[in-house]
């Protein structure tokens, strides 16, 4: 079990201790609501259950499946078939970019692809990208690097985000060296 999923069951015991409810009974209130709308459920339970705002979105996402990862999972959606779902629609012309960009990393070795709602997450034992459409016409990669000075093409993104930066691409010919070397200093740093 990852780092994350403990924090996850662990978050849930100290849910269901405070609220002296079972996960079961918690879905059923959820469910028996009659609620849809996120923001409508968290004040209910805020209100009703007396729940923090982190506790009781949370709750929600776990109970509703509603993070796009798990809602497909749920749904039986493999890795690929979440994928697929990215890079659907006015987006499914940029899937070329993303199979060239993961072409050059599996080269690197073993890590982990962790498909998001709209991205991609990769893993080594710490995040070292992200691959995902920023646009209709781009796919952003977020690098978490240290080390180089941003460029014109190696945009620094602020303090706070989940990169450190990110490089837009419009083409598959775009993933050139510099892109590769740049994500091989990620995979390395994260490793």
């Amino acid at each position: 079990m990852g780092s994350m999923d403990r924090a996850i069951e662990t978050q849930l015991a100290n849910i269901q201790k405070r609220t002296g409810k079972t996960l079961d009974e918690l879905r059923a209130i959820i469910v028996g609501s009659g609620l849809a709308r996120h923001g409508e459920l968290r004040d209910m339970l805020r209100r009703d259950l007396g729940m923090g705002h982190g506790d009781a979105s949370m709750l929600i996402h776990v109970v509703l499946r509603s993070d796009g990862e798990r809602a497909a999972k749920a749904a039986g959606a493999s890795d690929d078939d979440v994928i697929d779902q990215i890079y659907s629609g006015a987006r499914a012309h940029l899937r070329p970019i993303h199979d060239r960009l993961m072409e050059e990393l599996e080269r690197f070795g073993e890590f982990d692809v962790a498909p998001k709602k709209g991205y991609v997450s990769l893993r080594r034992r710490k995040q070292f990208a992200m691959i995902g459409p920023a646009t209709r016409t781009r796919v952003e990669v977020g690098l978490n690097m240290k080390g180089p000075d941003a460029t014109e093409r190696l945009i620094a993104v602020p303090a706070g985000g989940m990169c450190q930066y990110k490089v837009n691409v419009t083409e598959a010919g775009e993933v050139d060296e510099e892109l590769v070397a740049w994500l091989r200093t990620a995979y390395e740093n994260a490793g």
